[in-house]
């Protein structure tokens, strides 16, 4: 695959990064010849540790196209950071915007050109307690039915193993392994030519993730929960919890209590 998009910076960023994650990690990485020759696209990745935007990074520098990594524009402004993250051609997200499909803007223009644009759907560590891919967020579908670009399905596993999710300390020892596997494109050819409804995006950005993970069971080779973890779900409900242990915790005569005070104020 073609090499002539890396440019200085990103050549600069692997010779300091290569050697310590040859180093760290072992390489388990399939399906490579699904990263398009030519032509923008997007992958959409799962993310379960601090180190694999770097690990992942690498599998993507091998093969011959680089990803441009969606990250806030601040890091773009000033200093090492800034002048690393413009040179590289990481991907300014101006979250102020109203506009969601704004907010995106050098996304689209970056695929336009040509270049892989690599996202997180999940836009945070998973916070699923056996690291399957949370619910996402609709920015790769928003990017994807607007240039109808293919999307490539990218799991990975292993550097969790090293740097488990909000670690502050790795694991070095035993040596782990670093599992990636690419897929084919994802089919979102039904979505094209509707109106980006919220329930679209939302339905179209389901079908991605359901790739992602059925590339993360191939390698983990176990099933995923039939329900993704939802954070706004898990948080509501803990609330339910924490006020149902409140209630049970004050007695019975509690909730009658504050039953009529509400009636009363309602009056």
């Amino acid at each position: 695959m073609p090499r002539r998009r890396i440019g200085f910076w990103y050549r600069f960023a692997a010779v300091l990064c290569k050697p310590w994650l040859v180093v760290l990690l072992k390489r388990d990485w399939r399906g490579m010849e699904h990263i398009p020759a030519e032509g923008g696209f997007i992958t959409a990745v799962n993310h379960n540790s601090h180190v694999d935007p770097f690990a992942y990074a690498h599998f993507q520098y091998n093969s011959g196209r680089v990803p441009r990594f969606l990250a806030k524009s601040g890091l773009f402004k000033e200093g090492f950071v800034g002048a690393a993250m413009r040179g590289t051609g990481q991907i300014p997200v101006y979250r102020e915007s109203t506009d969601a499909l704004s907010a995106f803007r050098a996304a689209i223009e970056a695929v336009e050109r040509g270049e892989c644009v690599a996202f997180y759907p999940e836009g945070t560590l998973t916070r699923d307690p056996d690291g399957w891919p949370m619910t996402a967020k609709t920015g790769a579908a928003r990017v994807a039915l607007q240039t109808k670009c293919p999307v490539i399905p990218v799991a990975q596993w292993g550097a969790n193993e090293l740097l488990p999710p909000y670690a502050r300390k790795p694991h070095l020892l035993p040596r782990k392994t670093h599992h990636v596997l690419a897929g084919p494109p994802v089919d979102l050819t039904r979505f094209y030519g509707h109106e980006m409804t919220p329930e679209l995006l939302k339905e179209a950005t389901e079908v991605i993730m359901a790739a992602v993970t059925a590339q993360l069971e191939e390698i983990r080779g176990e099933k995923a929960p039939e329900r993704p973890y939802d954070p706004r779900r898990e948080r509501i409900e803990q609330r339910r919890r924490t006020q149902a242990e409140t209630g049970a915790e004050s007695g019975p005569g509690t909730g009658h209590a504050q039953a009529r005070h509400e009636g009363e104020n309602s009056k």
